[in-house]
């Protein structure tokens, strides 16, 4: 269950534990902190679960409530929350980002020779499309999806992206070894990307292998 916000909350929606752990910061990042936290509370409720705080955990994750898997996402002018039962999914990953070109010196940091060529084969098909900027959202989307399964780094050389532009989808495949669901290792990721109001968001989900044997293979 998924839900979304363009403008900021107040921080007293936050709980006393939330705030304590948020410590001094700026106006700004506590508004951040509130509004993406309200989202995922709406999360809990369409799942028909009660409100409850989402702490970090010291690595920056959220910790969810027993049975719950979920990511969280925030840029300028929006956030979002997306939540499931463990039992319906293994791992969610969101994220959004604007729909500019990364910055300068950024795009060589973040992607592998073969995603650099993938971009420019993209950008000669479509050049208002900041394609870098969709890449680049779906490693975090993936990294999203895989830190919950490993509690592991996963470097942007980790995975491999390739961006399908005719069905807004995303293969990314793993370079290191994967984590293993159900018995079976996982060596890679789907997941959607849309572009729109300014802005890119993809999405990764990892269901059961009883509900697709395609994410549990070699692409």
């Amino acid at each position: 269950m998924g839900e979304e916000l363009f403008v900021d909350l107040p921080p007293s929606e936050l709980y006393a534990v939330e705030a304590a752990a948020l410590g001094e910061v700026s106006n700004e990042r506590r508004m951040e902190f509130t509004s993406v936290r309200h989202c995922a509370r709406q999360g809990l409720k369409r799942l028909g679960l009660p409100k409850a705080p989402f702490v970090p955990r010291p690595d920056g994750s959220p910790q969810w409530p027993a049975g719950v898997v979920g990511s969280m996402t925030h840029c300028r002018g929006y956030r979002a929350a997306a939540l499931a039962h463990s039992s319906e999914l293994h791992s969610i990953g969101i994220d959004a980002e604007p729909h500019h070109p990364l910055p300068t010196g950024v795009l060589a940091k973040v992607t592998l020779a073969p995603e650099r060529a993938h971009l420019r084969e993209l950008a000669g098909r479509d050049s208002r499309t900041h394609w870098d900027r969709v890449l680049f959202t779906a490693k975090e989307s993936t990294y999203k999806a895989w830190f919950p399964l490993t509690r592991r780094r996963l470097g942007f050389g980790g995975a491999e992206i390739t961006l399908d532009p005719e069905k807004n989808t995303f293969e990314a495949l793993l370079r290191v070894p994967g984590p293993f669901i159900d018995e079976l290792e996982l060596v890679g990721f789907r997941g959607r990307w849309a572009v729109g109001n300014g802005l890119v968001v993809s999405a990764v989900t990892v269901p059961p292998n009883r509900t697709t044997s395609s994410q549990i293979r070699r692409f």
